[in-house]
C-alpha cells in the first residue's frame, strides 16, 4: 500500500475473499493482488475470480502469492519447492532489460516451468538465477503482470521498486488508451 500511495495513488483494501464484481464496481484503475501465506492451489475461490480480474482490460500486478494465483488463473501450474526461497539476497534476472536485481523472497511454491514454456498467452518476464525457477510473467496483449518475490520488502533490498512505477505508469497509459 506504502508503494502505491507514495506514488500518488489512492488505494482500497479489499479483503481476500472479495468478490471480482465488488472490485471492479469500484472502477479501479488498478489492482495489485498482494502477498500471503500458503499454497495457491487452496484457493480455487480466489483463483477464479483473479481469472475474471485478468479479463478485465484493468492493469493488474500480483506479488508473491499473487503472482502464483494470477499463474493459476490463466492455466499454469504451481509447484512446491524442496527448499523454499527465503532471505533478501535472491538474484533475479529481468529478462525484459536484461538487469539482474537482488529481492526478497519469502515462498515455498513455484510456478511451473514447464506449464509456462506450454501456455502462449504468459510471457516469462523474470528468472531466478540461482535455480532457473520462474520469477515473473506478463500476460501477452493484457496490462497484467506479476513476481514472485517482494518488491515492497522493507527495509530493502530495493532493487525492485520501478515496478511499482511500471504499474502506476501503465494505469496511466490504460486510462490515456479510454475514449471519452
Amino acid at each position: 500500500v506504502q508503494c502505491l500511495v507514495v506514488r500518488g495513488c489512492h488505494v482500497r483494501v479489499f479483503p481476500w475473499s472479495a468478490k471480482a464484481s465488488e472490485l471492479l464496481a469500484w472502477n479501479p484503475d488498478g489492482i495489485m493482488l498482494s502477498n500471503g501465506p500458503g499454497d495457491p492451489a487452496a484457493m480455487p475461490e480466489v483463483v477464479q475470480e483473479v481469472r475474471v480480474l485478468a479479463s478485465s482490460g484493468v492493469p493488474m500486478f500480483g506479488i508473491c502469492l499473487g503472482h502464483q494465483v494470477l499463474a493459476l488463473s490463466q492455466d499454469l501450474k504451481t509447484e512446491k519447492m524442496f527448499n523454499g526461497h527465503r532471505g533478501v539476497n535472491h538474484p533475479v534476472k529481468n529478462l525484459l532489460t536484461g538487469k539482474c536485481e537482488i529481492t526478497s523472497q519469502n515462498h515455498g511454491f513455484v510456478v511451473s516451468r514447464e506449464s509456462l514454456e506450454a501456455n502462449a498467452e504468459v510471457k516469462e518476464t523474470h528468472v531466478h538465477l540461482n535455480d532457473n525457477t520462474v520469477a515473473g510473467i506478463q500476460l501477452k496483449g493484457r496490462p497484467v503482470f506479476s513476481v514472485q518475490y517482494h518488491p515492497e520488502a522493507s527495509a530493502g533490498p530495493h532493487d525492485s521498486r520501478y515496478l511499482f512505477d511500471q504499474f502506476v505508469d501503465i494505469m496511466i497509459h490504460a486510462q490515456d488508451a479510454v475514449p471519452q
